[in-house]
């Protein structure tokens, strides 16, 4: 199969799932409810054949395409050019 000359938006939304569900943010909102729903009380377990998992809701929901496209536009599309370290911390003083 060939690769895409870009990154597929299935890749980005990956990427963003991920980056949530290890955050610091989600693991603390599960940990203030004591790792319990909610709304029903259940508790959070992985004993075989009792598996309860929580997830986190978010409101307003997640609107996953626009920040696919925030991501492409603000940080795949724009013009890139590979510097070494030193000419890369020069290029953002001169932005300064």
């Amino acid at each position: 199969m060939k690769k895409l000359p870009y990154t597929p938006n299935s890749r980005i939304t990956s990427c963003l799932r991920q980056l949530w569900l290890r955050s610091r943010e989600r693991a603390k909102a599960i940990k203030d409810a004591d790792r319990r729903c909610v709304r029903c009380g259940i508790k959070a377990s992985t004993a075989k054949g009792r598996e309860v998992k929580l997830e986190v809701h978010h409101s307003p929901p997640i609107e996953w395409t626009g920040l696919r496209e925030l991501i492409r536009e603000r940080l795949l599309n724009v013009p890139q050019e590979p510097l070494c370290k030193d000419c890369h911390a020069k290029a953002h003083k001169e932005l300064s």
